[in-house]
């Protein structure tokens, strides 16, 4: 496993930087930087400050401008800084570049999301995915990681021992990445075996963004004890367990949280692990209703459900959370019946748009969970009656 970036034994202070660009608003760049924060924590840094600029494009050399990366190496300078954090991705040069201006080290959104799933992963087949995208992330960047070491001057005769060595890190990392998806694809014949062999259950899987309450879920469904706390990505690895509700069977698969702007290559290597998604035959897709940007993180789930081709299965939305999005929202000394019918109208909206297929509960508080089981149940049933009609009438 290539060497974590954050070391979790003790907390690092960093700073994170982030670009409004022309397609996007302030709002939105704060709402990101947000997550990136989090997304810190959860690896073990403490965030100091963070700073915004907005640019038509970013510099095609530090990402930001002359006078912002100024204004950040005063700040890492004075404060016992050890990480800057840069929402978007960077390329080798920029990496190379921002990091000697600054003298620390600098990293990007998807380089804190691969150190992340890196000290997540716990299964062979995880760690096999993670250590992939890891290389595939690394490669594109090696010529601009290795300039310091080119050679001065140019033409023929010229060629140094940066170069030299360049070529062979990059037929090493190729070699690498190749033999990681022939062992990857090893582990993935052998889940396809595991799942094959799990008999005619109807599969219902928790999808959704990080973060939302899917592994709570999935323990009080299952009655397990799937890890579950409050920080992104705190389930890696697919957990699957044979659930009984009103003497009907089923298997109920936990998967990995969706996130925005989540690395391709990182969607690339866990394919495998999200086939338990393509295989379903039902997906509860939960949603944290008390998120300020709940709406856009349903449309990002729904937007990686379509790119794996499992946006037409059956889905039950779970908007869990709801104690959280009654404190959020509404007002202590507002009237019962008020309140009442504000949350009638959030109900009758979703009911609609989801054609009566969604849930209101509350996870932790064990709140409407009778009811979420119930439709869970009721659908499950309906599948077995299309799915294994033979089946079906022993279940009832």
């Amino acid at each position: 496993m290539i060497e974590k970036k954050i070391k979790n034994d003790s907390a690092i202070d960093a700073v994170l930087v982030g670009v409004i660009q022309q397609n996007q608003t302030e709002e939105l760049e704060v709402e990101y930087l947000e997550e990136l924060k989090f997304l810190a924590e959860t690896a073990g840094a403490n965030t100091l400050k963070i700073f915004t600029q907005k640019l038509a494009h970013p510099d095609s050399r530090t990402f930001v401008g002359k006078g912002k990366l100024e204004e950040i190496k005063k700040y890492v300078s004075h404060r016992n800084v050890g990480l800057v954090i840069f929402d978007d991705e960077l390329t080798g040069s920029q990496i190379t570049n921002i990091e000697k201006e600054l003298q620390v080290t600098t990293i990007d959104r998807s380089d804190l999301i691969l150190d992340i799933f890196a000290s997540r992963a716990k299964t062979a087949q995880a760690k096999v995915q993670v250590e992939l995208a890891q290389y595939q992330y690394i490669l594109p960047r090696l010529k601009g990681m290795w300039k310091h070491l080119e050679r001065q001057g140019g033409g023929i005769g010229s060629r140094g021992p940066g170069e030299t060595e360049i070529e062979t890190d990059r037929r090493i990392v190729k070699e690498k990445i190749s033999l990681l998806r022939r062992r990857l694809n090893e582990i993935d014949k052998q889940a396809f075996t595991q799942r094959k062999d799990r008999g005619e259950f109807i599969r219902v899987a928790l999808v959704g963004y990080t973060n939302v309450g899917k592994s709570t879920i999935m323990n009080l469904l299952s009655k397990s004890d799937v890890f579950a706390e409050n920080k992104l990505f705190a389930t890696l690895d697919t957990t699957t367990r044979k659930v009984v509700l009103g003497h009907t069977p089923f298997l109920l698969s936990d998967t990995v949280g969706f996130i925005r702007k989540l690395p391709h290559h990182l969607i690339e290597s866990f394919k495998s692990t999200l086939d338990e998604v393509r295989e379903a035959d039902i997906l509860l897709h939960v949603v944290d209703i008390s998120h300020p940007q709940f709406e856009e993180q349903l449309a990002v789930v729904n937007k990686t459900l379509h790119e794996l081709k499992s946006d037409e299965k059956p889905v039950i939305i779970v908007f869990n959370k709801m104690d959280e999005y009654e404190k959020r929202t509404f007002d202590e000394w507002l009237e019962p019946e008020v309140k009442q019918d504000l949350l009638r109208e959030l109900k009758d909206k979703w009911q609609s748009q989801t054609e009566g297929n969604c849930v209101f509960i509350s996870a932790t508080e064990k709140i409407n969970i009778d009811e979420l089981r119930q439709t869970v149940l009721n659908n499950v049933r309906k599948m077995y009656q299309v799915r294994y009609p033979y089946k079906a009438e022993f279940f009832y």
